[in-house]
């Protein structure tokens, strides 16, 4: 098996772009100083994340593949929440030369095949040597000749919605930190998050005020609606879904776990609804975010918080 320093940087670099598929929002791809992105919106949505290895994967716990569809999709889910429709990805890889190449190629495959999900094609992006892996992702998009979906256009009288699983990937990160590996299910959802890629569209067409990713915990998530809008968000425990796998903790998994990547819309009152989304809460005048009635003890990620 080579290594990535064996096949050298241009060698890894045509080994993983020729088999990179090109959307119809790429002009021009891999191969040239830059690539070439269709903006037929006159207007690009983009978004950018790090992913550095022991602090956002371990390769202990989770492949190349997996790792791969995780930056990709986290990447991705940010467009979707503005309401856009993903367009580009450019990758950064960071990676030591002992690699071996066809860990380069699976990581390259998961960031494909999630891609494809939402017609999106990986269209560039640099390769350089480092002590350890570091993932550099942005996503461009599309609005379609549509406003953005912001955090600041909640307004009192609003429902609040989510969508997706929540509290599923913090509570798999907390088996993997006892050395468990079952229930399955969750572990899962730590390694691979499953965004639903059609939330966009549909809080567009339940005329969203506010719309954003679940990526940093629900309440913390809630909180910059709140913040950016003006108001109060008051979630009510008895309507927020807890699946039993989630176990004892299940309510805080889901109220403060991040990484799930499902999303939070405030609505009209009127909105029609999908059964797919769920009701948790009201928006209110005030600040904040209030929990049954008053504050909750726990936070959401925070980068730079122990």
């Amino acid at each position: 098996m080579s290594s990535i320093g064996e096949l050298g940087e241009f060698g890894l670099i045509t080994r993983l772009t020729d088999r990179l598929p090109q959307g119809p929002a790429v002009e021009l791809g891999p191969g040239d100083d830059a690539a070439v992105a269709r903006a037929p919106d006159g207007r690009v949505v983009a978004t950018t994340d790090l992913l550095v290895e022991g602090r956002h994967f371990r390769r202990d716990w989770s492949g190349p593949y997996e790792i791969g569809c995780k930056a990709a999709a986290q990447n991705l889910a940010d467009v979707i929440a503005m309401g856009a429709r993903p367009t580009v990805l450019l990758v950064g890889l960071a990676v030591p030369a002992e690699t071996p190449v066809e860990w380069a190629e699976q990581l390259y495959a998961g960031l494909g095949e999630e891609c494809e999900m939402t017609g999106t094609s990986v269209a560039g992006g640099d390769v350089v040597a480092a002590p350890r892996i570091l993932l550099a992702v942005t996503a461009l998009g599309d609005l379609g000749g549509e406003p953005p979906l912001t955090r600041s256009g909640a307004r009192p009288g609003d429902l609040v919605v989510v969508r997706g699983r929540l509290g599923h990937s913090s509570a798999g990160l907390e088996l993997l930190e006892n050395g468990r590996d079952e229930p399955a299910e969750l572990v899962e959802a730590h390694r691979r998050p499953r965004p639903p890629y059609t939330a966009g569209a549909e809080a567009r067409a339940m005329g969203a005020t506010a719309l954003l990713d679940v990526s940093d915990g629900l309440l913390q998530d809630l909180g910059h609606i709140a913040k950016a809008s003006g108001v109060r968000i008051e979630v009510d425990t008895a309507e927020v879904p807890v699946p039993a796998v989630l176990g004892p903790g299940g309510l805080r998994h889901v109220l403060t776990g991040g990484e799930d990547h499902g999303f939070a819309a405030t609505v009209p009152p009127g909105a029609a609804i999908p059964s797919s989304w769920t009701v948790v809460g009201r928006v209110t005048e005030g600040a904040g975010v209030l929990v049954d009635g008053g504050a909750y003890r726990g936070a959401g990620w925070d980068h730079f918080r122990d």
